[in-house]
């Protein structure tokens, strides 16, 4: 079978061959290469008149009128031409006159002249339809067929002789320029025949009358059709030439003169060949050395093409040697198969792909035999382990691993990783071990080990990877997920976690466990008065006084800003939850020393006891921040155990909040006015803006109980803004009935947060037409610390409008007196809680004398709140009080009822 084997690949191949019909392309390709290497030269029998590009320059946009083609006729004949062929369709009517003129040029010509008829595809998709010359032309005419059929790849090679057209046979163009009257089969036009050597003369120079191309014209036979690249009669030809139709004409007509109309020879001759030379090469296969073989298929192959190309020089043949040269190629394959092995061939490729790709991979990679001998050391190990190829090619695997430090741990085995290898589906199992570089240093190492058949035995290969800096990176992603980068403490979720443990041992035990909120007091002020920095170095000074104040027996975590938290198992404590706190309190007592600065923290703790305080870690959190906002609230420096009520107290916070919104859409809000008089005489001086709510089931809601709730809340600023604009407009209502009513309005903190109030207020005046003189703006100490460069410039352009400003609840903060020194005010109001016990408390007295001169030194006006008797009165004007306001004078009211009892009265004093 082996000695058979390449005569069967011949045979194999020539059937694909033949049966997908790939050898009339190659057929074709040599009959065109002959066509190349011949060159013979037109008789010039044949001349195409052109209607070129510089015929339709002169005459004008194609179709030409017929009379154009009459003229060109006579002209023709007048030059002695033999036969004229026009290959332009005559199928279709123009104008009458024209076509009489072309028809009487027909009769004169004689018969002479031949028409083209052709098939086109029908313009509705249908059938092909046949173009004829119209009847008046074609009795006076040559019919003859133009159609040439275009091969599967897109050339022109074959002619025929003529066409049946419904049912006549009628011949093709060339053949009735040649006189070639019988049938036949279609013809290979020899385009070895140039088509440059055709003659040509302009169509428009023959219509002129040129001389000289009239006397080219004598005596030939000539083609009149379309060669302009505008025209579109073009086609593909051999050896990627483009001729025009016309020309195609003239080529398939040359070779009919010069007898050149080839035609295939017979297959059977190029079989005979096949024959014998699948006889020699089965005679001389295995006599003859391969080189002898080859030289035989190569030298057979030029001998039959030079053959071929002889025939198709001297006869009108065309030799097909595709087959023939098929069959070489073939047999030179066999050799070649036969020759090469091409297992160890392709053994040899892959080995040098996979040590190109060793030596280029990042990786390190390392190959050994089947006793675990390394035999490939690639770059990639070297900048891990620090070895060069020739330190390690030959010893063992575990050269390259590192004792384990623990006893107990077991040694990594080359043989047992080469096992898992091949257990595993794919070839290819992952492991770590610790590895040691040449230094010493040990570091982890990750392999991904696999096995395979080599060309000298079984190997295994190691792709290692030095993943210290992963591990390094995993460990402190790890440690960034449970652990405060900036303290070192636990975060919220290891605290959460610790939580859920805590809760669940206590759960089974019937224990309670404690979770302590810790917030700073005025670690803001920290922030903004040293910076971040600084307040970074307090928090970790904050954390280092938790750790040393508590055991281990606790967690303490760092939540968010300068909240921080502790848990713990109350069963696992010598001390109460009470006294715990106290204890942590009592720890920042003494300063913190952060950086090279002594800071006085104090601390505020919420604390929250599961299970009363939270059955979950969320509800003991959410308590325990509960806890700690009552604490900041009412007992900072100490601690706070949450209560149910303190939960109830923010869901009653949270329902006002709703309601309160409600109510301000509703317009459930009203303005009271307060007066204000002159102690001396009882005349009123102004009034108070006090805001009241009606609520619709309630009733009036007392200001104490919502007003703070307000104050906090986003609604702050609409309601303020509301009082506002509803006073100033009721002021100017009472303006304008003649009553100068001063108007007093307790400003918000948020108005001054948003906006710029200065601004507002003008508009508001310019709104309204208020008369600035009777808006007095009341502030409030803590408005006054939200910004003092801001706030004092906005006071300066109130003041510019002609607005007073008051300070109100005097003597009740921190830092009054300064504040009459920075701000521009106008008044200030002498608060409630002073004038009350004022004939009793000889404090208050002296407060308020001491108050009233001052602010007559420092030019200011002065209201006492809350004059409820005759008496204190008295006292206030006795020491140089000039306003004064309260339940003696009268109560806050509707505007309605404030104008009936004071604005209709002279003097409130005595009528009080």
């Amino acid at each position: 079978m082996k000695r058979y084997r390449p005569h069967i690949l011949v045979v194999t191949a020539l059937a694909i061959v033949l049966s997908t019909g790939w050898h009339g392309a190659l057929r074709s390709a040599l009959t065109d290469l002959r066509f190349a290497w011949q060159s013979r030269e037109a008789s010039g029998s044949i001349v195409v008149v052109a209607i070129d590009a510089p015929s339709i320059d002169r005459i004008g946009v194609w179709p030409w009128p017929r009379h154009l083609h009459a003229q060109m006729l006579r002209k023709l004949e007048s030059a002695g031409v033999q036969d004229v062929a026009f290959d332009v369709d005559f199928s279709t009517p123009s104008e009458a006159a024209s076509d009489a003129a072309f028809v009487k040029a027909l009769q004169e010509a004689g018969g002479s002249t031949i028409l083209p008829s052709f098939k086109q595809p029908s313009p509705n998709g249908g059938g092909l339809h046949i173009n004829r010359p119209l009847k008046q032309f074609s009795d006076e005419s040559w019919a003859a067929v133009v159609n040439v059929a275009i091969e599967p790849d897109g050339l022109v090679r074959r002619y025929p002789l003529g066409d049946k057209l419904d049912g006549t046979f009628l011949l093709s163009m060339a053949a009735v320029l040649a006189g070639r009257a019988q049938h036949g089969p279609p013809f290979l036009i020899d385009y070895s025949i140039r088509a440059a050597s055709i003659p040509r003369v302009s169509y428009a120079d023959v219509l002129r009358g040129d001389a000289a191309a009239l006397a080219r014209l004598k005596d030939k036979k000539v083609i009149v059709g379309a060669t302009a690249l505008e025209l579109g009669d073009r086609f593909s030809v051999p050896n990627g030439v483009v001729v025009s139709g016309p020309v195609l004409q003239a080529l398939a007509t040359e070779s009919i003169l010069q007898r050149r109309t080839l035609h295939w020879t017979s297959d059977a001759g190029m079989a005979i060949g096949i024959a014998i030379l699948s006889l020699l090469m089965l005679v001389s296969w295995r006599r003859l050395a391969p080189g002898v073989r080859v030289v035989i298929l190569v030298a057979s192959a030029a001998v039959v093409e030079l053959a071929a190309v002889l025939v198709q020089t001297n006869w009108p043949l065309v030799i097909d040697t595709s087959l023939f040269h098929i069959a070489v190629v073939a047999y030179l394959t066999a050799i070649a198969l036969d020759e090469i092995d091409f297992r160890s061939l392709l053994g040899r490729i892959a080995e040098s792909r996979f040590h190109r790709i060793a030596m280029s991979l990042g990786d390190g990679l390392v190959c050994t035999d089947e006793n675990h001998m390394i035999t490939v050391w690639n770059p990639g190990a070297s900048a891990i382990f620090g070895y060069m190829p020739a330190e390690m090619i030959g010893r063992p695997f575990e050269a390259l691993c590192a004792a384990p430090t623990d006893r107990r741990a077991k040694a990594f085995s080359m043989r047992d990783a080469a096992r898992q290898a091949l257990l595993v589906p794919g070839g290819a199992v992952v492991v770590e071990f610790e590895g040691r570089r040449k230094n010493g240093e040990t570091f982890p190492v990750e392999a991904s080990f696999s096995g395979w058949q080599g060309t000298e035995g079984f190997q295994y290969g190691a792709i290692l990877r030095d993943i210290s800096v992963r591990k390094r990176e995993a460990a402190r992603v790890k440690y960034l997920a449970e652990y405060d980068s900036l303290t070192g403490l636990a975060n919220r979720n290891t605290l959460h976690s610790g939580l859920v443990g805590l809760i669940a041992g206590a759960e089974l035990k019937s224990h309670e466990v404690a979770l302590l909120v810790l917030g700073l007091d005025g670690f803001q002020q920290i922030n903004d008065m040293l910076g971040h920095a600084a307040g970074d170095l307090v928090l970790q000074a904050v954390a280092e006084r938790l750790r040393k104040t508590v055991d281990d027996k606790v967690v303490v975590a760092r939540l968010s800003g300068d909240e921080f938290a502790i848990a713990f198992d109350c069963s696992e404590m010598d001390e109460g939850v009470a006294e715990f706190a106290d204890r942590v309190t009592r720890a920042f007592e003494l300063p913190l020393v952060a950086g090279t600065r002594q800071h006085r923290v104090r601390i505020s703790i919420g604390v929250a006891v599961y299970p009363d305080g939270g059955a979950t870690a969320e509800d003991l959190l959410g308590n325990g921040h509960l806890a700690l906002c009552r604490a900041k609230a009412i007992r900072r420096g100490s601690h706070v155990i949450f209560e149910s009520t303190i939960r109830q107290e923010l869901e009653n916070r949270l329902t006002l909040e709703s309601e309160l919104a409600h109510a301000a859409d509703r317009s459930e809000f009203e303005l009271f006015f307060q007066p204000q008089v002159h102690l001396v005489d009882g005349a009123l001086m102004g009034a108070e803006a006090l805001i009241r709510w009606r609520h619709p089931v309630r009733g009036y809601v007392s200001p104490g109980e919502f007003m703070p709730v307000v104050n906090t809340s986003a609604l702050s600023e609409r309601i303020a803004n509301w009082v506002m604009e509803t006073a100033c407009r009721q002021a100017r209502s009472w303006e304008l009935a003649g009553h100068s009513v001063r108007v007093a309005i307790n400003l918000s903190p948020s108005q001054l947060h948003s906006g710029d109030l200065a601004h507002a207020v003008s508009e508001l005046l310019k709104a309204t037409g208020l008369s600035p003189g009777l808006l007095e703006l009341e502030v409030t100490e803590d408005i006054l610390l939200l910004d003092e460069e801001r706030v004092l410039d906005m006071f300066k352009r109130i003041q510019q409008l002609g607005v007073r400003i008051l300070f109100d609840d005097f003597g009740t903060g921190y830092a009054s007196l300064s504040y009459l020194k920075k701000f521009p005010l106008d008044g200030l109001k002498i608060d409630r809680s002073f004038v009350f016990d004022l004939l009793t408390d000889s404090d208050d007295a002296a407060i308020v004398s001491s108050t009233v001169g001052l602010s007559k030194q420092l030019g200011l006006s002065v209201i006492a709140e809350g004059i409820e008797n005759r008496a204190t009165a008295d006292f206030l004007v006795s020491i140089g009080c000039e306003e004064g306001q309260g339940y003696f004078f009268g109560r806050p009211m509707p505007a309605d009822a404030f104008e009936r009892q004071f604005l209709a009265a002279p003097a409130i004093l005595e009528t009080a």
